[in-house]
């Protein structure tokens, strides 16, 4: 499978873009979690080849890319940073894909830009979720309690194995590559914002929280919510209540799986997906 990587000057920023596939096949672009990274979906990536060219990047203080000085980590700051991307690589249509924080991200874009966006993907995220749910609850309690750094690479491994432990040996050592770095004193610390990222989650500007109810409305393209059947953030009601307001809307729940759905079921995320982007409109 190809693979380009770039830097990319956006919005004051440096973004780290990631691109697997044929530059010339039917563009997706892939927005990660509220800690997570591009990398992540290297196999959701693998499994649209050759159809498909997918465009993933760390979102701003995340990855290989800035960090805000500013601590702007709002969803009207991560739309902007789509847009600007998008335009830059000159994309007049592509199908968007979103994973909780970037799928809100990704919602609210597509809202936006109705003619912009052939197809959407939300997996596990929607009205509520980043508000009320179990999960948000579980989310804010780990970025309060989160160590800024760790003596040795094994206590990182056993703290994220407390934090995920449904997920599998291989995914966690993958997300410990892409989420941690050391430093000069050989300790190990988060490649990710921390504290500007939790400054902004544990105690936001109320006029920048986002309401997902109008976005969800507002979506003209095709679009599938994938839920994992045990996750605690999405909740089966938050799905009907997006629904609801827009009938249009597919939704499907895959068993077995929490809020990481890629991760933890990811040849089932990978095959629905497939399926829904390969559908004649």
């Amino acid at each position: 499978m190809e693979r380009r990587d770039d830097t990319l000057p956006l919005q004051g920023l440096n973004f780290h873009v990631t691109e697997w596939g044929d530059p010339g096949a039917r563009p997706i672009v892939m927005m990660h979690g509220i800690r997570g990274y591009a990398e992540t979906f290297a196999g959701v990536a693998a499994a649209l080849q050759p159809d498909f060219r997918v465009i993933a990047f760390d979102q701003r203080g995340r990855g290989q890319t800035d960090w805000d000085p500013a601590w702007n980590y709002y969803t009207d700051a991560y739309v902007a940073d789509l847009a600007a991307l998008v335009d830059h690589l000159h994309l007049a249509q592509f199908d968007l894909l979103g994973h909780s924080m970037g799928g809100i991200n990704a919602l609210v874009y597509a809202a936006e830009h109705p003619g912009r966006v052939g197809r959407l993907v939300i997996e596990d995220a929607g009205p509520g979720a980043f508000d009320t749910s179990a999960g948000a609850v579980r989310i804010r309690k780990e970025l309060a309690t989160t160590p800024s750094e760790f003596e040795s690479w094994e206590l990182a491994a056993d703290f994220m194995r407390a934090l995920r432990p449904t997920v599998s040996e291989a995914a966690r050592h993958q997300r410990l590559q892409q989420m941690l770095k050391q430093t000069p004193q050989g300790r190990w610390t988060w490649r990710y914002d921390h504290a500007g990222i939790a400054a902004t989650r544990l105690d936001p500007d109320p006029a920048r929280v986002v309401d997902l109810r109008p976005s969800v409305q507002a979506i003209q393209c095709p679009t599938l919510v994938i839920r994992g059947g045990r996750s605690d953030y999405l909740q089966p009601e938050m799905v009907s209540e997006m629904l609801r307001l827009n009938p249009t809307l597919q939704a499907t729940e895959i068993a077995d799986a929490g809020h990481y759905i890629h991760d933890d079921q990811a040849e089932r995320f990978n095959q629905v997906v497939w399926q829904f982007l390969s559908r004649q409109p």
